[in-house]
This record gives structure tokens, sequence and C-alpha cells, in this order.
């Protein structure tokens, strides 16, 4: 465990210390993209991140081949190569995005070869689990064209979910933080070989979101771009492909027993097969309800608008942090209960718990529409959106007259400064107090 943590920090910190210089260069060559319609933020961003991300990628799985403990994975498996092959080549799609917006079918046809790049170098699905049959084993065909859906699925899902800053980096980090203590199990408590280069994806993709979330986070000063959405979504799949296809479910000693039993055993082999929906049903939901909008409306299923998920948080009333929070807390309860129930799939109490906590996340998203008002006498203990508000006369309002000193050679009207964004343009800081007022009211 302290191996994996090492490669978790080490990763974390070289993803952090590169994305501010990352930042200025994407500042310099340009990649700051216009603000669109459907988009939230209100200044332009650079993007690029994914460029740090990749190199935070790379030093992890250099300090892991260095260690003890870990050197074996990459004596005995070909998956991390693999990984890394992949991962440039679905990097260098994405830094290319950023910056000329390429079409969206060459996307895909790299994505696609990015996964094929993996399966010749073993990283594929050799078997799966299926319900009331046992193990059975695919051929190379097979194989290969499941693989490859399930890496462009996912990374498409992680791209799609990308809408808020902090959004999918966040919801990744807490999949994939579900999805090591799962591979984690299967390695440690079954003693399984095949389970730890899974575990070490994961861990290495957990420091990958971590490092980047501090410049991501609300307002961001950086976005991941392209370059970042795929490979973060490249790694996720090359974890579940890990322990789906190279795990034997005979090894665990599953299908031993009564069918009861034998159902309860088998829950840890499926959970691969689920926990990449943790991070696909949010963004998966949000397309499908935008297809039937867009379809129903009369539009197309692919013109943009802004009914998506988090753009419904925010018209409820919640703000942009609260927004991706709330989409963290489902996330977290759909990752981390799946693992749950499958670790005491015979209790009661975590199906109870997962209904309780399902409760207060629907509390939570119609909070705007009950907002509480503190009682005058505790208005100096609560933040002041819960404050009684006083409405002044408007007699009682001095009005404030502003009037520009005349000097020589000086015109009266100066051209405007555009303002930046707390470091998100190359233009300057942003105001700690920006003027919300609108022409022609006081004060």
């Amino acid at each position: 465990m302290r191996d994996y943590l090492l490669t978790l920090c080490v990763t974390a910190a070289v993803t952090y210390l590169l994305t501010g210089p990352v930042r200025k260069f994407a500042i310099a060559t340009g990649a700051m993209p216009q603000i669109r319609a459907r988009d939230v933020h209100r200044e332009p961003t650079p993007r690029l991140g994914g460029i740090a991300m990749f190199f935070g990628l790379c030093a992890g799985l250099l300090v892991a081949d260095h260690l003890q403990n870990l050197n074996s994975v990459f004596e005995l498996s070909n998956e991390p190569r693999a990984l890394l092959s992949g991962a440039a080549l679905i990097w260098i799609i994405g830094v290319l995005d950023d910056k000329f917006e390429i079409d969206a079918l060459i996307k895909l046809g790299g994505q696609m070869i990015a996964a094929g790049v993996m399966v010749m170098q073993g990283l594929t699905i050799l078997w799966i689990p299926v319900p009331g049959v046992g193990t059975v084993s695919l051929t190379q065909w097979q194989g290969t064209l499941l693989t490859v859906a399930l890496v462009v699925i996912t990374i498409n899902a992680v791209n799609f979910v990308d809408g808020l800053d902090g959004l999918a980096a966040g919801m990744v980090c807490i999949a994939a933080a579900a999805f090591f203590l799962y591979a984690y199990r299967i390695w440690f408590s079954y003693g399984i070989e095949a389970a730890a280069p899974a575990t070490l994806f994961t861990a290495i993709l957990m420091g990958m979101c971590l490092g980047f979330l501090p410049h991501n986070m609300h307002p961001a000063r950086i976005f991941m771009g392209d370059s970042g959405s795929m490979l973060i979504g490249l790694v996720l799949a090359a974890a579940a492909i890990s322990v789906t296809g190279q795990v034997d479910p005979d090894a665990l000693k599953i299908f031993e027993g009564s069918t009861r039993q034998a159902t309860h055993a088998a829950l840890p082999v499926f959970i691969p097969l689920l926990l990449p929906l943790t991070i696909i049903a949010i963004p998966v939901a949000d397309l499908v309800l935008a297809i039937v909008r867009r379809t129903w409306n009369g539009q197309s299923p692919f013109a943009a608008d802004r009914g998506h998920l988090h753009h419904r948080l925010l018209e409820v009333g919640h703000s942009h942090s609260r927004a991706v929070l709330i989409m963290y807390f489902w996330s977290a309860l759909i990752a981390f209960g799946v693992v749950a129930y499958s670790v005491h799939s015979a209790s009661m109490w975590s199906v109870l718990l997962i209904v309780a906590l399902s409760a207060v996340g629907l509390v939570l998203l119609l909070l705007p529409r009950f907002t509480p008002r503190a009682p005058r006498w505790a208005e100096g203990f609560v933040p002041p959106r819960y404050r009684r508000r006083e409405v002044l006369p408007e007699s009682s309002v001095p009005a404030l007259v502003y009037e520009p000193e005349a000097s020589e050679g000086a015109s009266e009207e100066r051209p405007p400064v555009p303002a930046g964004v707390n470091g998100a343009t190359a233009i300057g800081p942003r105001s700690r107090f920006p003027d919300r007022r609108k022409a022609g009211t006081r004060g």
C-alpha cells in the first residue's frame, strides 16, 4: 500500500507542478477557444491541461517501475507498456484537437486506433463472467471488438461530462478511488497477481486527477481539454479491461456451492462491468435526455443547447461549486455503493444506507427551493444568503455623481480594458470586487 500511495503522490505532484507552465504555454500558443453559447464560463480560458496530466502518468509509471514491490507488474505483464502506448496516441490527438479543432470522425478513428494498439500489446478482454453460465471465453475478434467498444464509450463519456470546472476530474477521481479499493481487494485478499496492473492504473489515475483539480476548480485557471478528458477516460477503461479480461473468475472459486451462494460470491467479479458505468451513467442519462428534448422541440439531436444536467442545476438555483459537489455526491454514492454491496452483499444495512443517502441527495437537489431564513438573533452566525434583506427607500440612498477630471491632451472616452479571470487570461488578474452595476444605476 505504501508503494501505491507513493506512486499516487508522485503523479499528483508532477501533474500539479507542470500545470502552471502548461497554462502559460497554452496562452502563448493561443489555445484559448472562443466562448460558445452553451459554455458556463464567461471569459476565454486556456486548455491543454492534458499535457501536464500525461507527464504525470509517465512519472507515475516510471516511479512504479523502480519500486521493489511494484516492479513485478512490469516484469510479468505487458499491460503498463500497452497503456502508455495507447495513452500517448490519444494524448497527441487530444492536443491537436485543443489547438486546431479537428473533425469528430478523426477523433473517433484515433480513439479506435489507440484501443487497437493496446489490444495488440495484450491489454484486451479474454473472457467475461456470465451469471448462471460461468466463465465464457472470447475469440480474438470478439475480445478486440468488446475492448475497442468499452474504450471508445468510456472516453466519450468522460469527454461529455466535462462541462463544469472540476467536474470531469473529480468524478473520474471518485470512480478511480472505488475501483482502486476493489482491485486492491482482489489482489491482496485473493492473492491474484493479475489484478496488480489495474490497481496501479487506478492509483496513477487518482494522482493525475488530484494534481490537476486545484487548477481546475471554480474559477478554473485552465481546462484539461480533450487531451485530458480522453486521456483519463482511456486510463479508466484500461483498468476495467485489465480486471475484467485478465482475472480468471475460476481463480476466485466463485462458482461453487448452491446457486444462491454462487450468486453472492460472483458479485466481486461483475464489479468491473459495473464500475465504468459510475462515470458513464450520469453523462449517458444526460445524453438520452438531450436527444429526447431536442427531437421533441423539432431540433437536431446534435444541436448544442443549455439543457444539460449541470445547466439545470444552475437554473434551479445552485451555485457553480454546489452543482459540482452534488454531482460528486451522486458519483460517489453509485461507485462506493456498488463496491460496498459487493463486499457485504448479504447484509441489508448496506442497501438501507444507500437508500438513505439517496434521499439526502434528493433533498440537496431541491435545497434552493427551500432556502431557510435564520432568525434575527442568529444572523451573525450564518452566511449572508440566509439573512433577511432590508430594502431601503429610494430617497434614503445617496446619489453618487462621478465627475471625471479634465486634463489637457486627454480624450474624454477611455478605451475599455478587458478584465481577466483570476489568472485565466494573459491580460491581468481578476479584481476581488468586480463592478456588477448596470449602466444608469445608482451607487
